[in-house]
């Protein structure tokens, strides 16, 4: 099963806000596809992760056992699993980047965890930001 991860904002001043890096921490809560099970800590998943799955079937970003039911499933950012755990909640932190709408200027690191953010541009003289994060997950 695919499901998309879809990100919205008011963006001021600033474009081009993406996900940096293959270390880039993308936080979930996730639901065992098996019982129901829904973790109570925030996860995280990297591009850059790789667990081996049952059976020699190759490999995916996390590779777990549910504590309730014990079955273990899999969740891969790129490709599709057997089994995968499905997202039911999303929460954006650290390791954004975006650039100013006119000037360019890289804005590195930025912290969405409190859905909103700013700063200034000092090659415009006007401030940037990001407001009103939300998120929502659909079916590919």
């Amino acid at each position: 099963q695919r499901i998309g991860l879809q990100l919205r904002a008011t963006l001021e001043n600033i474009t081009r806000l993406r996900a940096e890096g293959e270390d880039f921490r993308w936080y979930l809560k996730l639901k065992c596809g098996n019982c129901g099970e829904v973790s109570e800590k925030w996860q995280y998943l990297r591009l850059m992760d790789s667990a081996p799955l049952k059976g020699g079937r190759g490999s995916a970003t996390m590779v777990q056992k549910c504590k309730l039911c014990s079955r273990e499933s899999s969740i891969d950012i790129l490709s599709q699993t057997i089994k995968p755990y499905n997202p039911v909640d999303f929460q954006p932190q650290a390791g954004f980047a975006a650039e100013g709408a006119e000037s360019g200027t890289p804005f590195n690191d930025i912290n969405l965890l409190e859905k909103d953010w700013n700063d200034y541009d000092e090659k415009t003289k006007e401030s940037v930001g990001i407001y009103e994060v939300t998120h929502k997950f659909v079916k590919c």
